[in-house]
């Protein structure tokens, strides 16, 4: 009888987000280690087609770098970056096509299996994602790419068509060439475009902590001042800071909060969307707070 208490008792604590979420878009970047651990994909997978099924309006933004990688070595060719952006020549964007396709239509196959209804697409399908060439101090680092403009005709026709769109990190720039983006770039452009009220990233790290070696310095909830304070501290660095930028630009630009979990956890999401504390990282605009948060 404990263990059914305990299990109401959840529910009843999730039932002012479900409400408060309902018929929401939220966004959710798929990547890091989650991407490449069946049973974990599996889970990631679940979580979204729940948020589905409980009114919210998911979409899907993933990765596939770890993956690319492997497949331009098997080519015999060995992957280059540049402040973390890899270097993209035209052979290299063919795998990147190739792979990301791959890894796109095998996440809509998982959604599909749990019946919930889901469509793949790529930034080049409804012009979604419009480029330009991306530079990195001033260095041509081939068919990369930098958001100029995000078209949601389609993304929005899916969803009022009761689909999750599953977008791949790939765009068209004016010459109708496509280019390889930075997914966490296209998540958060793509966030701000739909007016999403949550955005998640699924990392390979716990949340934002204010001392990387310390783990009981792991912050649960930062307002924009907050983040800017530990940035200009110096306390975040390295693949942590672009993607805790792209945060409070994603916030600044009006999503209502931004959400850095451990991929790694089983039913991470649900985890962070539907219980008072969550695991990971919240950024929150808190002009914003619901009435129950406050």
């Amino acid at each position: 009888m404990d263990q059914l208490l305990i299990k109401a008792q959840t529910l009843i604590e999730a039932l002012p987000y479900i409400q408060k979420f309902n018929n929401k878009k939220v966004v959710v970047k798929y990547g890091g280690s989650a991407m490449l651990d069946e049973e974990l994909q599996l889970n990631v997978i679940k979580d979204v087609a729940l948020l589905k099924l409980v009114g919210m309006q998911p979409i899907i933004v993933h990765g596939g770098g770890k993956e690319i990688s492997k497949w331009v070595g098997l080519l015999g060719h060995e992957s280059k970056f540049v402040e973390g952006l890899r270097v993209t020549d035209e052979e290299t964007m063919e795998v990147a096509e190739m792979v990301l396709g791959k890894v796109n239509k095998g996440l809509v196959q998982k959604v599909e299996q749990l019946g919930v209804k889901a469509v793949g697409i790529s930034g080049k399908d409804g012009a979604t994602i419009k480029v330009e060439k991306k530079l990195v101090n001033g260095q041509d680092i081939g068919y990369v790419g930098n958001i100029i403009d995000i078209n949601v005709d389609l993304i929005n026709t899916l969803i009022d068509n009761n689909f999750i769109p599953v977008i791949a990190p790939i765009g068209l720039d004016e010459s109708f060439h496509a280019y390889n983006i930075n997914a966490d770039d296209v998540a958060c452009a793509i966030a701000t475009a739909v007016g999403a009220e949550k955005l998640a990233f699924l990392t390979d790290t716990e949340g934002v902590y204010k001392d990387p070696e310390d783990k009981r310095t792991l912050i649960s909830v930062l307002s924009l001042e907050q983040a800017d304070e530990l940035i200009e501290g110096g306390y975040i660095e390295g693949g942590m800071l672009p993607k805790i930028k792209n945060c409070i630009d994603a916030v600044r630009n009006g999503v209502s909060r931004v959400h850095i979990l451990d991929g790694r956890m089983e039913h991470c999401l649900l985890l962070e969307f539907f219980t008072n504390r969550g695991i990971g990282t919240a950024i929150i605009n808190y002009e914003r707070l619901f009435e129950h948060e406050k």
